[in-house]
């Protein structure tokens, strides 16, 4: 009892340590402010000293130009808008959330959730959960949000206590984070930054919202048993057995499927069948409309690869609005357009976030500070090996992640740096994107920058009063831990191997 009490001890150290660094930054639209006035300042101080360099893209000598100037100053003022409007993915982002938020609004995500889990055989419920669980971020917030009071049920039955229910399948969506099956509103956020990033070194680069494809399905499969072996072996025996309370009992009610919503799930998921199987009658045949005119390809520039945000919003866009009419959720145009805009409300930060994004971007480009740190940045790094940059970006990316919840405030951040200093040492965006994302999930689940981890807690407080936030996050450490040590581990065997990480997305850059 001691050692625990002292572990937890620890752990809430660790964790108030992490809260107060974590407090103390601003809003990340703030904060990106604080950036662009940073960068400013900073192109004028380091134009003071005649740095110079090799444009890799042009092979012309450059130097920093500072922004404080007549020239500097009209460009920030008449281009900002621009900057903005025609900042590469925004629109792409937009979309597929028109076709994710109608999935998730209509109810189609939490039912699906519930009826799998509980139709799942008592033999393998857990594995079902923790599958769910990964490739439910596909689902928006309805995983962490929905997914573990439903485990917690689950748990009670099977014997289990239901707080290492809420750690397992809160640990399966968050903490696996960046594998799934399927493309979702994550790669197209990630995507969204890494373009205009690698632009500052190749303005004709090739890339799509496809290109972790593989590597993300693979996780899948690999983290499904590194979860399950935790949960099994570590997680529920250190809890042991539940003794519930008279007032522990949660409602049910929003666990249970009426006839109504088993009738609109079953013309969904009908719905969804239908829609991948257009999609393969357009891709497969030598001539299908989705595959390149001239060339045939499936992958280069063809317009599966171009559309691929279009595509994702057929796909989730369908079984929501068949789910929602049958169901009587949509029952006129009104409900529909509620619900498309308050999907795209949820948007509001990402938007803001963009438009920083946007000028940070454009200001690197205009002073040449972007290509000035790239290069410089590659000469130091210059000679090590492939598994050292793997291992050191998934530590950076980790430990920012303890502080800055926001996925694409983080990534905003590092891609312009990362993907191009990366570029130049051989890596391609592809690359270095799934490095960034990897270590970006690994700390989801311990990290209380995260909004959910609050929800989380309230839901262990209803079978343990006295729970409180570091003893929970004790439950949560044994996921990231053995997470950091087997998907780094996949990772660089993967890239060992030589394999690309999907469609247009090797692992080496060659211009």
């Amino acid at each position: 009892m001691s050692q625990t009490k002292q572990k937890t001890s620890i752990v809430n150290k660790f964790l108030n340590l992490i809260e107060k660094a974590g407090n103390r930054l601003p809003d990340p639209s703030i904060l990106f402010f604080i950036l662009c006035a940073g960068l400013i300042f900073l192109s004028w101080f380091i134009s003071l000293f005649n740095i110079k360099v090799e444009n890799p893209g042009t092979g012309k000598t450059v130097e920093v130009t500072s922004l404080i100037s007549r020239e500097g100053f009209g460009k920030i003022i008449s281009e900002s808008i621009t900057n903005f409007s025609e900042f590469p993915a925004l629109g792409l982002v937009l979309a597929v959330m028109i076709g994710i938020g109608v999935a998730e609004k209509s109810g189609y995500f939490d039912k699906l959730m519930v009826q799998v889990v509980l139709k799942a055989p008592r033999k393998i419920i857990v594995p079902i959960i923790i599958f769910v669980g990964i490739i439910g971020n596909a689902a928006g917030d309805a995983a962490p949000v929905v997914l573990p009071p439903l485990t917690a049920l689950v748990f009670i039955k099977l014997g289990y206590h239901p707080i290492a229910g809420l750690a397992m399948a809160y640990a399966s969506a968050l903490g696996a984070f960046a594998a799934n099956l399927t493309l979702g509103m994550s790669d197209a956020l990630v995507y969204a930054f890494t373009k205009p990033a690698a632009e500052l070194i190749d303005k004709d680069i090739n890339l799509n919202v496809a290109m972790n494809w593989y590597f993300i399905a693979a996780s899948t499969i690999v983290l499904l048993p590194a979860i399950y072996y935790v949960s099994m072996k570590i997680v529920i025996p250190r809890l042991g057995t539940y003794h519930p309370n008279d007032d522990s009992n949660e409602d049910e009610s929003n666990n249970e499927i009426t006839t109504k919503e088993r009738k609109a799930l079953k013309f969904a998921n009908i719905s969804f069948l239908i829609v991948i199987g257009v999609l393969l009658a357009l891709s497969i045949p030598e001539n299908g409309w989705l595959r390149n005119s001239d060339t045939g390809s499936l992958i280069e520039k063809s317009p599966l690869m171009d559309g691929v945000g279009i595509v994702i919003l057929v796909v989730f866009f369908v079984p929501g609005f068949v789910y929602g009419i049958v169901s009587g959720k949509i029952g006129n145009t009104k409900d529909l357009g509620k619900m498309l805009s308050d999907s795209m409300s949820t948007m509001g930060s990402f938007i803001v976030i963009v438009f920083f994004a946007a000028q940070l971007l454009a200001y690197l480009e205009w002073s040449n500070l972007g290509i000035v740190i790239s290069v410089k940045g590659a000469e130091l790094l210059q000679g090590q090996n492939g598994v050292v940059l793997i291992i050191g970006f998934i530590i950076l990316s980790s430990i920012i992640n303890l502080l800055i919840g926001s996925a694409s405030a983080k990534w905003a951040i590092l891609a312009p740096i990362f993907i191009p200093m990366f570029m130049l040492l051989g890596y391609h965006p592809a690359f270095t994107q799934m490095v960034y994302r990897i270590g970006d999930s690994i700390t989801n689940p311990i990290t209380p920058m995260m909004p959910y981890l609050p929800l989380l807690l309230s839901y262990a407080q209803k079978y343990d009063k006295n729970m409180k936030l570091g003893t929970l996050i004790s439950s949560l450490m044994p996921y990231s831990i053995v997470l950091a040590i087997i998907w780094p581990i996949f990772m660089i065997i993967w890239y060992l191997l030589g394999i690309p990480f999907g469609p247009g997305g090797d692992i080496y850059f060659n211009k």
